[in-house]
């Protein structure tokens, strides 16, 4: 819903929030930030907020009225929308930012002390303090770039693969390959399953995760197919049958460790898997291969070059729209046709001092650009593409010291950006023209979860979040006590209802399915997580519970450092993201759980 210039946002929405707990936060009260509709206007000077107060609204300044501290908020809490006051910490906030574009700090992942966590490849490695330098430093022009296709055929060397170990058919213990992934059967030394109380839903299998360096490696992305559930691990991807977790097909290997994949897979359950070209610190991550999920089979494969000057493919982003491959580099991105490699197009540049950094692909397909990043009108600039031709749809102009943080979703397409300087954080939602249809103006502290993005802003590193045609659902930091999911009309960005977790952990949404939204409450110590359905519509909303997963198999659950969670076909798939690469740990790689 559009916004008169100059006006405040009716309905109470439209301010970019407080970004509490590094990055997502307590809102502050909503200010009257005009909708930028182009370039960013002047914004007129402070009118002496009290020191240290950070300045409202989306890049322009104004009065912030004084909090009463008497007067309860809406939530029965003294203060400004109800969130009392708490022990500043760093930059006066109660903890200090990460890195890159303030997301939330998460823990460090075993074995790999003083790097990012799991989720995301640590983008310093292996890169020159100019490589480093010039990730910053101003961007000039970029070129095209070359792609060399080759077809796999049936002459492709094979790797060797682990032997099935036995057939778990009609066992009730879950599968187990003993720890070489590669999902051939048999007994379940642990007895995941053993004790397992009336209504509890049972381990239907699981795998052990491959062998992994000492300091750890990425366990990248999960696809569910009707056949198969694929999972990869630092160098191989390994496919288990959905129904008993046996090998569907032979793991293939690369040659070296896997560094992106497609988070999406096609309409056909095709993927595209990217690995570094070496293992010396100036390896790229430019070496494509197509796979089917289905069999295994490995289609066509493609080097990527780099672009010019600082455009590089140290790291690289993958994502499909239709039949469209993207592959996003540093400042460029190239697209092909997902089914044959053949280059499309090619993404340099918005205008003459835009350079795309980012993609987001799936429903949509979504380009990020920074721009005039050495001048006075420094900002970002979001662009719609056709991902048949690359052309612009429409554009939309974000505000001077607004950043694109992440995608909450592309159909709708909800943004979450950031202001550093003012240290707040704004939820938007656009129509299908690229106006902004509204914001998010809901108090809360945001608990989904997301990722490191350092050099890279990541688009669609968390997990957590939902959206159908209308709604937002949208989880809230547990503080005390369990925490809620959140829906937000995306109409005028109210608050529709708010539900409450079942139990004492973290309800994080997962997908809207049938008319209602399934949800996945963490485990405890003690008792197996959860799979719920909450109505969508209607005047309750109390989530139903779909699978509750066993107590037996509560620790093993709750031993993911950091996981990928879906809901197909009436089966929870949990998986690791990061593999410890400790050989003592008896570490999962992937499990399913069903009635």
């Amino acid at each position: 819903m559009s916004q008169p210039p100059n006006q405040p946002p009716q309905g109470g929405f439209g301010a970019p929030q407080d970004p509490r707990q590094g990055g997502f936060g307590a809102p502050q009260p909503p200010q009257a930030p005009p909708p930028p509709q182009g370039p960013p206007q002047t914004p007129p000077p402070p009118q002496g907020p009290p020191p240290g107060a950070p300045q409202p609204g989306y890049g322009y300044p104004q009065q912030q009225p004084p909090a009463q501290p008497g007067q309860p908020g809406p939530y029965g809490q003294p203060g400004p929308y109800g969130q009392p006051q708490q022990q500043p910490g760093p930059y006066g906030y109660p903890q200090q930012p990460a890195p890159g574009y303030a997301y939330p700090p998460q823990p460090q992942y075993p074995g790999a002390p003083g790097t990012p966590p799991p989720g995301s490849r640590n983008p310093f490695k292996g890169k020159p303090a100019l490589v480093i330098g010039a990730a910053v430093a101003a961007l000039l022009v970029i070129g095209g770039t070359v792609l060399a296709v080759t077809r796999g055929g049936d002459d492709d060397p094979k790797n060797p693969v682990a032997q099935p170990s036995g057939d778990p058919k009609g066992s009730e213990s879950p599968t187990d390959d003993s720890g070489n992934g590669s999902g051939g059967g048999g007994a379940d030394p642990e007895n995941l399953n053993g004790g397992r109380q009336a209504g509890e839903a049972k381990v239907l299998w699981y795998q052990q995760a491959p062998d992994a360096p000492a300091s750890g490696a990425d366990a990248l992305g999960m696809w569910i197919t009707d056949k198969a559930a694929v999972k990869a691990a630092y160098k191989q991807l390994f496919a288990y049958n959905v129904g008993d977790g046996a090998a569907t097909w032979d793991p293939i290997t690369f040659p070296q460790k896997i560094c992106a994949v497609t988070p999406q897979k096609s309409a056909d359950d095709k993927i595209v898997v990217a690995y570094m070209s070496g293992s010396s610190d100036r390896a790229k991550c430019n070496q494509l291969q197509q796979i089917d999920l289905n069999t295994g089979a490995q289609g066509w494969k493609a080097s990527v070059a780099n672009g010019q000057l600082f455009d590089s493919t140290l790291d690289v982003e993958l994502s499909i729209t239709g039949k469209t491959l993207m592959v996003g580099r540093s400042q460029s991105g190239t697209a092909y046709d997902i089914d044959s490699g053949e280059k499309l197009w090619d993404k340099t540049r918005f205008g003459d001092k835009c350079f795309p950094d980012a993609f987001a692909g799936g429903e949509k397909l979504i380009a990020v650009a920074g721009c005039d990043a050495t001048g006075t009108n420094e900002h970002d600039e979001v662009q719609e593409l056709d991902p048949a031709t690359g052309k612009a749809k429409w554009t939309w102009q974000f505000d001077k010291g607004w950043k694109v943080a992440r995608v909450f979703s592309l159909d709708p397409l909800v943004i979450y950006s950031t202001n550093e300087d003012k240290k707040q954080w704004n939820i938007s939602t656009f129509a299908s023209d690229g106006k902004r249809r509204s914001q998010v103006g809901v108090a809360l502290e945001i608990g989904a979860q997301c990722g490191w993005a350092i050099l890279q802003r990541d688009l669609q590193g968390c997990s957590g979040v939902a959206a159908d045609a209308d709604t937002l659902y949208m989880p809230t930091k547990a503080t005390t006590g369990p925490n809620e999911i959140i829906a937000i009309n995306l109409a005028n960005g109210k608050e529709k209802w708010r539900v409450k977790s079942p139990a004492d952990e973290s309800m994080l949404p997962i997908k809207v399915e049938d008319g209602k939204l399934i949800a996945y409450v963490d485990p405890s110590y003690d008792a197996g997580g959860q799979v719920v359905a909450i109505p969508v519509t209607g005047s309750s909303h109390q989530p139903a519970k779909l699978l509750q997963n066993p107590a037996s198999a509560a620790s093993v659950e709750n031993g993911f450092f950091s996981k990928a969670f879906d809901w197909v076909g009436g089966r929870f798939y949990l998986s690791s993201t990061r593999l410890s690469g400790n050989d003592e740990s008896k570490e999962k790689l992937i499990l399913a759980y069903g009635k």
